[in-house]
Formats: structure tokens, C-alpha cells, sequence
């Protein structure tokens, strides 16, 4: 299910600061990890241990923090024109991670969520956990783009090393790096701009000829390109379309993708602007909408995403008993998508039937084992068995909620509850004492 995760809004100067979302979407991970897997193992780095994050922000940007991270601007991923150059990037990414390139400040965040690295990354808190009150200083007297030019810049050096890394991890996995030489293309015209003008990317990652030509060089001497995996450029043009539709006006969308164009992704686009599920969009066209979804699924019926879809426009739409089956088909065509679990799962809560809450908490638990940092997913888990009568399961939950909100003393309060009465000895007893230790152990 698309959706805003969280909301910041960094320190600035100006009067209105502008709001930086996080974006969660099942399909769109699913395309980023299927490029980027690869490379991570071809870099000696554990995919599972690398997490991905969307930032809802036109302009282009990547980068690398707090330990293994990945953000990727959604700007970005709608101004690349194919696959390869996606993979590109994230080659160029890695290889900051591969060469320890985020040491000191990068490290001291390794244990925070993405919301606190990236209000960090985007100014106002970054003095907060580092040690480096100057860091902050800076931050609040320059502003936004101050603090991604000191916070995230790279020299030279580390970005010609990084280059190399990324040539090394592409050949590895017999993938072209024409696909970077292209973004540097794209980016080429933003050297002329005034840095004010220029995208993040550039003003972070210093592009010189030097690289270019490095890169050009490595080009002629590389054996002959291989073609990408297939359906790479397929999950490409989805994503692209998706991100564009649920992201940009109706209006905008419907000439961008033509009625009279039959493409998946446009008639895939047009059915997510008809619906009105993208953030601020209010219009909604149901019944164009899933006559478009529906056309989709009989092409497709093994498809999850189409199906998601389809439940996420009835259910954001009042009719939340009839997306129970669409949501439930998508978590059987993939069970492991925790995003999925976590879609049906909200739905389930919403009808507030008891016949089906131990399935809301089967759901929201496999959620957990891929996002167990996540406040929200605690919240819902605190509604759903508190309703099923598991009260000390309940205030455990709310206890892991307060400790991730930041909130101790609620942490401890809620944890010494449910210590009393969950079985003594039990994991989750053990659980409420650990947070009770972590708590105390954040008081000092």
C-alpha cells in the first residue's frame, strides 16, 4: 500500500519549511531490492542488513547514512529513464559504503531510525547524539541546504573511490555501467547552475570531468554490455508511473499517461489518479478506477501489486469489508512482503471483527520481523491485542511503542505492567524487563 510513513519538517530559514516524507510501498521496495541485491552481495554486504528508504522529494538525491542505509529521493527515481541507470547509482552508493566512507558523524547515528538520520540529514537536530555541538551550530546558521553540503558532502577522493567500487560491483554481476555514465549526463547541466539551483545530488557528490572521464574510459575497455535482467525495464516503467501518479495532481497525470495510451504503466497510472489515494489528492473516479485495475488483474491474475491496488482504492475509498480479498490475494501471490501483511492487516483492524484478530496479529508480527523499529506497527499491535483480551501483550506493545516514540518514562511504566502480568519467565515477560533496562540505561 503507498503510503506516508512520516512527515518532517526541517529547520529553515524561510517562513514555511518544506515537509520531507517518507514513502512506503511494497512494489517500489520490491524494485529496488531486486537491482540492488546483487550489487550488495557482489560487495561482500549482507542484503538483509542493508535498509532502503524512500524520501518523498522531487528533487534528485542518494545517499548513504547511519551505518547501512540507503535513501533514494523519489525525484530521482522519477528522472531516471531506465533501469540501468537506477542501478547505476545505488553501484556508486554502495561503494561509499564499501570504503568506509561514513565514518565519525555517519556512525555515530548507526543505531537511530531513518526519521531521526534523516531530520539529521535535512538540519536542525544533527548536533543531537554526535558530540558535535559545532554541527549543529553550522546547521541552524546556513539552513536546509547547508546542512546537506557539510553533513553528506564527499571529496574527491571518496568519489573517485567510490566510482571504482562501483565499476568493480557492476562488472561482478555483468552489469553495464553506461547507466551511471547516463546520470552523470543528466546531471551535467546542473555544474552550470548556481549551487542555490542545484539538485542535492550534485552539491554532495562533486561531479567532475575527471570522473566522467574515468568512467568513459572504463566503458571503452569493458567487454561487450550484457542486456539487464529481464522485465528490469518493465518494473522500471511501473515504478516511474506509480510514483508520478500517486505523487502528482490527477490532471497532470492524465496527460502525462494518455487515455489512448494502452501500455501497462499508463493504464496503471491512470487507475491510481482516478482513485484519489495519493497523498493531498481528494478527486476521486472509482468506478474508472476499477474498471482500469480490474482490466489489469484478468491480464494478470498471479500479479500482487495490481491486487494491493485494487484494495488500497477500496479500502481508502469507505469500502473497507470488499478490500479484505484483494489484500488477502496479494499476501498469498507474496507472503513475504511485510509491506503486504502489513496492508491486509491494517484493513483487518479497521472492520474491528474479533472473528479475525489473531490474523491481524500473525500479520502485523511478520511485519515486525522486517520493520521492528517501527512505532506504527507497535500502535496497531497494541489495538489488536488489546481487543483479543491480551492485555499484557497490549501494554508490552505499548511499552516497545513509548520506547521508539522516545517517550522512557511511559516505556518503563507500560513494561513493568505487562511484567506483571505476563507468564514469569516467558519471552515477552523478559522482553518488558529488557525495556525496562533500556530505558533506564537512556535516563542516564
Amino acid at each position: 500500500m503507498f503510503a506516508v510513513i512520516c512527515a518532517l519538517s526541517p529547520w529553515s530559514p524561510a517562513k514555511a519549511a518544506k515537509k520531507i516524507s517518507l514513502i512506503s510501498d511494497a512494489e517500489i521496495e520490491n524494485t529496488i531490492r531486486a537491482y540492488a541485491t546483487p550489487l550488495f552481495r557482489a560487495a561482500g554486504l549482507d542484503p538483509l542488513s542493508v535498509r532502503i528508504y524512500l524520501v518523498g522529494d522531487k528533487s534528485l538525491n542518494a545517499f548513504v547514512a547511519g551505518g547501512q542505509n540507503l535513501f533514494l529521493n523519489t525525484g530521482l527515481l522519477m528522472r531516471t529513464e531506465h533501469a540501468g541507470q537506477v542501478i547505476g547509482v545505488i553501484a556508486h552508493e554502495i561503494g561509499h559504503i564499501a570504503g568506509g566512507h561514513l565514518a565519525r558523524i555517519h556512525d555515530a547515528m548507526r543505531d537511530t531510525t531513518a526519521q531521526t538520520i534523516l531530520s539529521y540529514v535535512l538540519g536542525g537536530a544533527a548536533a543531537i547524539g554526535t558530540g558535535r555541538p559545532e554541527l549543529g551550530q553550522a546547521i541552524i546558521l546556513g539552513g536546509q541546504q547547508a546542512a546537506l553540503r557539510n553533513f553528506l558532502r564527499y571529496s574527491r577522493t571518496q568519489e573517485s573511490a567510490a566510482d571504482q567500487a562501483a565499476f568493480r560491483i557492476l562488472e561482478a554481476t555483468d552489469t553495464s555501467a553506461r547507466g551511471l555514465l547516463e546520470f552523470f549526463e543528466i546531471l551535467g547541466d546542473q555544474e552550470l547552475l548556481s549551487v542555490r539551483h542545484q539538485d542535492p545530488y550534485v552539491r554532495t557528490h562533486p561531479l567532475t570531468i575527471d570522473r566522467v572521464e574515468a568512467l568513459r574510459d572504463y566503458l571503452s575497455r569493458s567487454p561487450g554490455e550484457k542486456p539487464l535482467p529481464a522485465g528490469y525495464d518493465d518494473m522500471h516503467r511501473r515504478m516511474r508511473a506509480k510514483l508520478m501518479a500517486f505523487l502528482n495532481p490527477i490532471s497532470r497525470t492524465l496527460r502525462e499517461f494518455k487515455a489512448t495510451d494502452t501500455a501497462i504503466e499508463a493504464r496503471y497510472a491512470r487507475a491510481i489518479a482516478y482513485c484519489g489515494c495519493g497523498p493531498g489528492q481528494r478527486r476521486a473516479e472509482l468506478d474508472k478506477a476499477l474498471a482500469l485495475i480490474d482490466g489489469l488483474i484478468r491480464e494478470h491474475p498471479a500479479d500482487p501489486f495490481f491486487q494491493e491496488l485494487r484494495g488500497q482504492m477500496l479500502f481508502e475509498n469507505g469500502r473497507v469489508a470488499e478490500s479484505l480479498d484483494p489484500f488477502t490475494r496479494a499476501v498469498q501471490l507474496q507472503p513475504d512482503s511485510h509491506l503486504l501483511r502489513l496492508g491486509l492487516a491494517r484493513a483487518q483492524l479497521e472492520t474491528n471483527d474479533p472473528a479475525i484478530l489473531k490474523s491481524v496479529i500473525v500479520n502485523l508480527r511478520a511485519a515486525l520481523l522486517k520493520q521492528p523499529d517501527s512505532a506504527s506497527i507497535w500502535h496497531q499491535l497494541v489495538i489488536a491485542y488489546g481487543r483479543d483480551g491480551q492485555m499484557g501483550m497490549s501494554a508490552l506493545a505499548m511499552a516497545e511503542e513509548a520506547f521508539l516514540r522516545g517517550n522512557k518514562r511511559d516505556a518503563r511504566h507500560h513494561a513493568k505492567r505487562a511484567e506483571k502480568v505476563l507468564p514469569q519467565g516467558s519471552p515477552a515477560w523478559l522482553q518488558a524487563q529488557d525495556i525496562q533496562a533500556a530505558a533506564e540505561e537512556k535516563k542516564k
